[in-house]
């Protein structure tokens, strides 16, 4: 019995461990002062949990981020943070990080439309707004128009 309670207490620590781990990186991954720019393509989506093509979309932009010179960050569309952005990006199978909105330090409206996706050269400059689910192939194809 005391060891079940030992083991309990444990896996508790733990619990609290790997949620104070996730916050402190979602609030480090929220600064929307972030600068875009450098040797990489940004590929900023904005989400919400309750956006079925938004749900879809995400294994696409799981398999982008993997790719070498991209980097997808979300911006979650109901501003939450913390705890609650932990949760909806947990559920959703999100592999990327998320950032605070960069809407007005980019100098685009802020989307009304789900799932939008912006996309910006190294530069940091932004190349395309695309209203809707996208796949891999269709953020491919704005890069490498961009490159011919």
């Amino acid at each position: 019995m005391a060891k079940s309670t030992k083991r309990q207490g444990d896996m508790r620590s733990l619990k609290l461990f790997i949620t104070a781990f996730a916050l402190v990186t979602l609030v480090s991954c929220s600064d929307s002062e972030e600068v875009f720019g450098g040797d990489n393509w940004t590929v900023i989506n904005y989400w919400a949990v309750w956006c079925k093509p938004c749900r879809e979309e995400i294994p696409e932009l799981n398999h982008l981020n993997d790719v070498t010179g991209i980097e997808v960050l979300g911006v979650n569309f109901d501003r939450k943070s913390g705890e609650a952005l932990y949760a909806d990006a947990q559920h959703l199978g999100l592999e990327f990080e998320n950032i605070g909105d960069p809407s007005q330090q980019l100098g685009i409206e802020r989307p009304t439309v789900l799932p939008t996706t912006v996309v910006l050269s190294p530069s940091g400059d932004v190349e395309a707004v695309l209203i809707g689910p996208q796949t891999k192939e269709t953020i491919l194809a704005v890069i490498r128009t961009d490159k011919d």
